[in-house]
């Protein structure tokens, strides 16, 4: 039944569960008519990209994985191909370039599980957290955890520590893990491909509203013909098809006063969203077969329009970073020396890599002496901030008739659709001191 010509109704929460960082959600309807949505993200923002500058390029993978616990491979990879490409260096191949890979491939399974049992399952199950989810569906849960150790063993492997790993660094790694380190994990990876598959099947079964969408899809395509994680050009469901210095030039971002993410749009077009929806509309000819076989199973069409299932798509993707790393694993030949020599010189460096929530940017200037001139960084989340409104705007009309306590979850559930690593996105272009007098 739809509300009454003069009647106003606000949706409102001052603090989102079960995203990364703190953020807020407002919708104003007038009636039948829904006359504001705003995402609110309000976690101050850290300044990154300030402090990067003055320091010694070779800094930077260190500094920005501190930026996020959750996908710290995402920023270190960034700004190493970033700093890399700065000094006229690309290692797209052999030894180091696979283990960088397997590395992003922990990361994914650890955070796609983060996502799918802790953060999103529950809107899907009628629960308020995970820990009323894990009552219910214990072997669920136990399975949901053992599947993002997994990852967290593979990180801690390849890169030192689980939480922003020390072992990366430009030009390869410090130290390369053995064989035998690595063959280790190989068991607990098999049983996380199990537990993928039986997600993705499980995913698969969730209710999921009737919610079609169609924003420009971006994500990275690879040159060869791997799955998008830690190289590629730039490209649209709409025809855009660049090399990563160029995102300057196709994409700007703003300030806008109710958030301290930039929003980013695709210049003289707009908005786009970037993530597994997009990965997987864009590169899902990609997939390894157990993953391809898995989206099949699950009724996945090769373009998938509604942002509820991009539950499944995590789980595909689960599948396909369990299999890579598997493969990775038996093919390993540690690589000698595990770093290349990298001399600083002036230049400016662009990377651009698949986080798990989608795309992230890092462009940098660099001095002679190899000293950060300037820095940019442009997270997943901040790309996604407006598509997430426009979604949340078009949600609000097709559900006037719910209550306000049944509206505000289902806009709760369509926020973590995405996956939003809030503390990641809170970054400004600039910060203007004015003061008068002496």
């Amino acid at each position: 039944m739809s509300s009454p010509p003069d009647s106003r109704r606000t949706i409102r929460t001052d603090l989102l569960a079960r995203v990364e960082g703190e953020g807020a959600m407002y919708v104003e309807i007038a009636g039948s008519e829904v006359r504001d949505v705003k995402l609110r993200i309000y976690e101050p923002p850290r300044f990154f990209e300030a402090f990067l500058r003055g320091r010694a390029f070779s800094e930077a993978p260190d500094i920005t994985s501190r930026i996020c616990g959750i996908c710290p491979i995402a920023y270190q990879m960034s700004s190493i191909r970033a700093m890399e490409d700065a000094v006229g260096i690309t290692i797209d191949s052999g030894p180091i370039r696979a283990l960088r890979r397997l590395i992003y491939c922990g990361e994914w399974i650890e955070s796609h599980s983060l996502h799918i049992y802790l953060l999103h399952a529950p809107d899907f199950l009628g629960h308020p957290s995970f820990l009323e989810l894990a009552r219910e569906h214990p072997q669920l849960a136990r399975e949901g955890l053992q599947m993002k150790k997994a990852g967290n063993d593979l990180v801690t492997a390849v890169g030192g520590r689980e939480v922003h790993p020390i072992n990366l660094r430009l030009g390869g790694f410090h130290r390369a893990p053995s064989r035998r380190e690595l063959s280790a994990l190989t068991p607990s990876l098999e049983h996380a491909r199990e537990i993928a598959l039986r997600t993705v099947r499980w995913a698969s079964q969730l209710p999921c509203p009737d919610f079609e969408q169609h924003p420009e899809l971006v994500a990275l395509r690879d040159p060869e013909d791997e799955y998008p994680i830690d190289r590629g050009r730039i490209v649209s469901d709409r025809g855009l098809d660049i090399a990563p210095p160029q995102f300057d030039h196709h994409i700007s971002e703003e300030h806008v006063e109710h958030s301290n993410a930039l929003h980013a749009r695709i210049r003289a077009r707009g908005t786009y969203l970037t993530g597994p929806i997009a990965r997987y509309n864009l590169s899902s000819d990609r997939l390894g077969e157990p993953a391809r076989a898995a989206a099949g199973e699950a009724g996945l069409e090769p373009v998938c329009t509604n942002p509820f299932r991009s539950i499944v798509i995590r789980a595909v993707e689960l599948v396909q970073a369990c299999d890579e790393a598997l493969g990775m694993i038996a093919a390993y030949e540690p690589p000698d020396p595990p770093a290349v020599e990298i001399v600083p010189r002036a230049g400016i460096g662009h990377g651009a890599t698949e986080a798990p929530r989608g795309m992230l940017y890092h462009r940098y200037e660099i001095d002679e002496q190899g000293t950060i001139v300037s820095a940019r960084i442009v997270p997943p989340t901040s790309q996604n901030q407006l598509v997430i409104e426009e979604q949340l705007r078009a949600l609000v009309a097709e559900h006037l008739d719910l209550g306000d306590e049944e509206l505000r979850l289902r806009c709760e559930q369509a926020i973590r659709n995405h996956d939003p690593c809030i503390s990641c996105a809170t970054h400004f272009l600039d910060l203007v001191v004015a003061r008068q007098g002496s």
